[in-house]
């Protein structure tokens, strides 16, 4: 009886997580398409040359904020669970207070830094975009605490419905302000500037929902404080020395994760431009195809991966300090099969659909410029499924209290890869396309490093076969028969949106029914996907089995 009553808790956490995870990913999918959405105006408003001037100080923006306040949602969700695992009510809610002086005093300074070194930090016009990220730093910090304080309560839907806003009111400002800069002063610098003012406004809604979300739930905080009968309060010294081992290997591992954007940025201007020649225009216009289409594009798979590695970090954590290993081990394969469920499918359905998608979504000046992004998105499609493997088995590194090795993991890789673009760019004629080719090494060494760390913390064996293989042949078949159904329909109806519409969608039902058939799918790995079960009753009748 109380075998069963273990396995039927079991269960109940890992729906639990799921269900979370779901949200988050469910979230990060929305957020990414609205981003992808208004980009897409947006970089015709900017041109070329002016995405590549927003993308480099973005970039540099998003390094600051990684060392400022970024990974604190992780950091707070993982120092609080485990108070709330003890049922130690008082001291969790002290880390949140204590949190909030941190970001305070850290995003000031970060702020500062970017303000007065734009000049030092990025080249040339970029440097006055940057500015203009310098009070969203500083904002940032407090939004971070909020989300990381729901995430330790395993309640993702605040820190969910935020980014959406967040999202939207970026969306919004950022076509808005970007055009009667443009319009005003015509120059891709300005536009630029007012796309940064967007995603500023975005932070400060977010802020301001999580702020309500917290106030709606301050008298269920209250009581349940004090309901805490320990006596034992945490000094403040130990909680932000307990803050700062747990930030900075946090902090550092992230950082490194997407410092390979900027760094590589930085290296492919300033060779491109210094030793082959390239003019300065010409560069940043080459890179904001790069970093403006192909990344945002490939990235938006990866955003099922950053939910479950947020969901995983404070889950984990709690079940590894209360069951151990096993438990844990079993919410890796759920976290792992999800994940590559969808970004398998996705990544395939990308480099099939390459051209018809980029051609829909931002059109082209010339056919040059079309050739270059869709070549450029295929190579990043590669790299998809690797990014997305190392940033879940970060958040699992991070959960179990391993927070070093993401770290020395992501370091090894950004030194292989950084030796690689300089070679690539000194030694060939790539240009542009070194980057994704380093990308793909970069994604691909941390995924292995990180996967055997975690394979040996655990002792446990992720199902290559029902993870990878069975998932991997489906979306090759479902990629060829997605190309197929195009252009068999575009060559007796020449409508882009009609031909891309019934791919995806015959390409989706291939790859379901392909999954049923090989047994890459069941009852249970339905059950573990958000919402998966209402596909249950359908999927029935081409023999979908239980286990």
């Amino acid at each position: 009886m109380a075998k069963n009553t273990t396995e039927t808790q079991k269960q109940s956490n890992n729906a639990e997580f799921v269900k979370q995870a779901g949200i988050l990913a469910a979230a990060g999918i929305i957020s990414r398409l609205i981003g992808l959405l208004y980009r897409v105006p947006l970089a015709n408003i900017l041109t070329d040359e002016g995405n590549g001037y927003y993308s480099t100080a973005y970039n540099v923006y998003t390094i600051v904020l990684l060392l400022s306040s970024y990974s604190i949602p992780s950091a707070i969700s993982k120092l609080m669970a485990g108070k709330l695992e003890q049922r130690q009510y008082k001291n969790a809610q002290r880390i949140f207070y204590c949190a909030l002086v941190y970001v305070g005093v850290i995003g000031l300074i970060a702020a500062l830094v970017l303000f007065f070194g734009a000049g030092v930090l990025v080249n040339g016009k970029a440097s006055q975009v940057l500015r203009v990220f310098a009070p969203t730093v500083f904002i940032y910090g407090f939004l971070g605490v909020l989300r990381g304080y729901f995430q330790a309560h395993k309640n993702m839907a605040p820190t969910s419905i935020s980014q959406i806003f967040e999202q939207i009111l970026n969306a919004i400002v950022s076509i808005a302000a970007a055009s009667w800069f443009m319009k005003t002063y015509a120059e891709p610098e300005y536009g630029a500037m007012g796309s940064a003012i967007g995603t500023g406004a975005g932070v400060v809604t977010a802020l301001l929902f999580m702020l309500w979300a917290y106030l709606m739930n301050r008298k269920r905080i209250s009581k349940r404080i004090q309901r805490d009968t320990s006596h034992f309060e945490d000094p403040a010294g130990e909680i932000f020395k307990s803050l700062l081992l747990v930030v900075t290997p946090i902090i550092l591992s992230t950082f490194i994760y997407n410092f390979n954007i900027t760094l590589n940025n930085r290296l492919f201007t300033e060779i491109a431009i210094n030793v082959k020649g390239m003019a300065q225009e010409e560069a940043y216009s080459v890179f904001g195809i790069y970093s403006g289409k192909a990344v945002l594009l490939s990235d938006v798979p990866i955003a099922v991966a950053s939910a479950m590695s947020a969901a995983l970090i404070p889950v984990i954590s709690a079940s590894y300090v209360r069951d151990g290993k096993k438990t844990a081990g079993t919410q890796v394969q759920v976290a792992v099969q999800t994940t590559m469920l969808i970004c398998i499918p996705a990544a395939v359905g990308l480099f099939v659909l390459a051209e018809p998608i980029l051609t829909l979504l931002f059109g082209f000046s010339t056919e040059a410029d079309l050739a270059m992004a869709v070549t450029l998105l295929r190579m990043m499609c590669f790299s998809t499924c690797f990014y997305a493997l190392s940033t879940v088995s970060n958040g699992i590194l991070q959960g179990i209290g391993m927070v070093n090795k993401p770290v020395k993991n992501a370091g090894l890789a950004l030194i292989a890869q950084t030796v690689l673009v300089v070679v690539l760019m000194y030694v060939t004629d790539l240009g542009i396309y070194a980057l994704p080719v380093a990308y793909f090494f970069y994604a691909g060494l941390m995924s292995l490093l990180n996967q055997m760390d975690v394979k040996k913390a655990l002792e446990s064996r992720i199902d290559f076969v029902h993870v990878y293989l069975k998932p991997g042949l489906s979306a090759l078949a479902m990629g060829a028969a997605a190309w197929l159904v195009y252009h068999g329909i575009y060559f007796l109806l020449p409508s882009n949106v009609v031909c891309l519409g019934l791919s995806v969608a015959f390409g989706v039902l291939v790859y379901l029914v392909l999954l049923v058939v090989t047994g890459g799918l069941t009852e249970q790995t339905l059950y573990n996907i958000p919402r998966g079960y209402l596909l249950i009753p359908l999927l029935r009748r081409i023999g979908l089995k239980e286990e």
